[in-house]
Parts: structure tokens; C-alpha cells; sequence
């Protein structure tokens, strides 16, 4: 994952539905994590007021500014607190070899503390056809 934002939130119930495909499974479970303690993976709505809402939300909470982990050399204090807020990794359901999501569920990728290359990790576990 590489974001063109700082902050960016990105849609990637597609690419993790792909991976479930790919793998051949009917019936089991994916995890999804990004090992970033800068981003996120959480699963909700993406509706664009709901999106603007959780930005406000976790600003709010976790507002750009001056922290103690900027001592080590970083500036990053808030991003790390936002994570804690979306959540790290997600695990759902696979049923009939498709994601098993409620009717408005999608998996979002929270970036923090962007531009620079991080991985999310997409585990696929279950029984084969």
C-alpha cells in the first residue's frame, strides 16, 4: 500500500475478496492486518458523511500535536493513537467461498502517516471446495 494522502482511507473489500477467491475456499476465515502501528484495517460503512465523521471523530480524540514520542525523533505521536481507535486487524467470515459481509460492511485501510510504502496482510484459512 502506498497512499497519495497523509490521512487517506481506502476501500479494500475488492482486493480482499479477490485474495478469498484466489485461495480456493469455501468455507473458513481471512484476516486482514496492516503491521503498521501508523494505519489500520477496520470493517464499517463507507458512506461519505460516515467517513467524514470518523475523521472528525479521531481528531478529536487524537488531534495532530505535541506528544512525547516526537523525543525519539518522530512526529508522528497522533497517527500511533489513531490506530489504537480504528483497531489493527480484522477477522471475517467466508461462506460459499464469498466474504460473508452485512449489507453496507466494508473492509477500510485507515492511513495515519502516509506516503511511504506499508503492506497489508491478507491471511485466507479454511476448507477447499
Amino acid at each position: 500500500m502506498r497512499t497519495a494522502e497523509e490521512r487517506e482511507l481506502v476501500n479494500i473489500t475488492d482486493r480482499v475478496r479477490f485474495a478469498v477467491w484466489a485461495s480456493g475456499i469455501r468455507d473458513g476465515r481471512v484476516l486482514v492486518s496492516s503491521p503498521r502501528i501508523t494505519a489500520a484495517v477496520y470493517v464499517n460503512d463507507e458512506e461519505s458523511g460516515l467517513l467524514s465523521n470518523l475523521a472528525a471523530w479521531a481528531e478529536r480524540l487524537a488531534p495532530r500535536g505535541d506528544y512525547a514520542h516526537p523525543q525519539t525523533g518522530e512526529t508522528n505521536g497522533d497517527p500511533h493513537l489513531k490506530n489504537l481507535l480504528r483497531g489493527h486487524p480484522v477477522v471475517l467470515p467466508v461462506t460459499s467461498g464469498d466474504l460473508d459481509l452485512g449489507p453496507w460492511e466494508q473492509v477500510v485501510y485507515g492511513e495515519f502517516d502516509g506516503c511511504r510504502p506499508k503492506r497489508v496482510i491478507v491471511k485466507v484459512v479454511g476448507d477447499a471446495a
